[in-house]
């Protein structure tokens, strides 16, 4: 009798260790620890200030977080290397204007799009170099954030970049800015998102040149491949933040309109 009792005990206790284990709830012990989030230094997106980190992808990410009940923690990244920052584990997942390039999504489960972006022109205030239009870059130097859509679209292009003088890269975005402010380039293809903040932020230093470079792309939400589970849970708590209006309020907060896509 004390077998058979012991054994009970036994797979009662199994049982209920892997009920708990495969509990698909966002409060769930696998989601109750801190979940990494990679970004880059990336204004307005994500971005560190004063020690902290803030941008509105923080702050939507920050709001996702609060209501599942968990905890996330921002990480730096190296962004020409984000592929291997998911694979290896490094983090979780990246939320910080990652825009969907079809060759990222051979490497990566993505959220549905919630932004539109595109690449455009930046210049110097006082644009000595007569730039207005793509074809006013021949024997110019322009630059782009290295692994950025930037990148990839003038990778694309062969034609266009060879009429560069040079492309340059650089580690992050506001090295860019600083070069370019520096007259180190005499162009930069960034995030109009991006480019729009840096000029409100220093109105006169930089200016928009109205074209664009590449498609119109969309932002999303980066995963490990495969990782559908976790993409899930995210995708659930912001599309309700979509419809209940937290996300356009902070979208408004940051643009000054809402300029979020809705769930689809």
């Amino acid at each position: 009798m004390k077998k058979i009792f012991l054994l009970l005990i036994i797979i009662f206790l199994m049982t209920g260790c892997g009920g708990e284990k495969n509990s698909n709830d966002a409060k769930s012990p696998k989601y109750s620890r801190i979940i990494t989030v990679g970004f880059d230094e990336f204004a307005p997106m994500g971005f560190t200030e004063n020690g902290e980190v803030v941008g509105f992808d923080v702050d939507l990410a920050k709001e996702a977080a609060r209501r599942m009940g968990v905890t996330f923690e921002f990480k730096p990244i190296d962004w020409s290397n984000k592929e291997r920052e998911l694979d290896s584990g490094n983090v979780d997942m990246i939320w910080n204007g990652l825009t969907m390039l079809e060759e990222r999504k051979e490497h990566m489960t993505f959220s549905k799009p919630y932004m539109d972006n595109r690449q455009i022109l930046l210049v110097a205030k006082d644009n000595s170099q007569g730039i207005h239009s793509l074809g006013d870059l021949t024997g110019k130097i322009v630059a782009a954030q290295a692994g950025s859509s930037a990148e990839a679209y003038i990778d694309e292009d062969e034609y266009l970049r060879d009429s560069f003088a040079k492309f340059k890269t650089y580690r992050n975005i506001n090295e860019g800015f600083e070069a370019l402010s520096k007259g180190e380039v005499d162009a930069l293809i960034t995030d109009e998102i991006a480019a729009r903040y840096y000029i409100n932020k220093n109105h006169d230093k930089f200016e928009i040149v109205e074209a664009t470079v590449g498609p119109i792309a969309e932002f999303g939400i980066g995963f490990r491949k495969g990782n559908t589970e976790l993409r899930d849970k995210i995708q659930q708590v912001f599309d309700s933040m979509v419809k209940d209006g937290a996300a356009k309020e902070i979208s408004e907060q940051w643009f000054g309109a809402d300029l979020i896509k809705s769930s689809r």
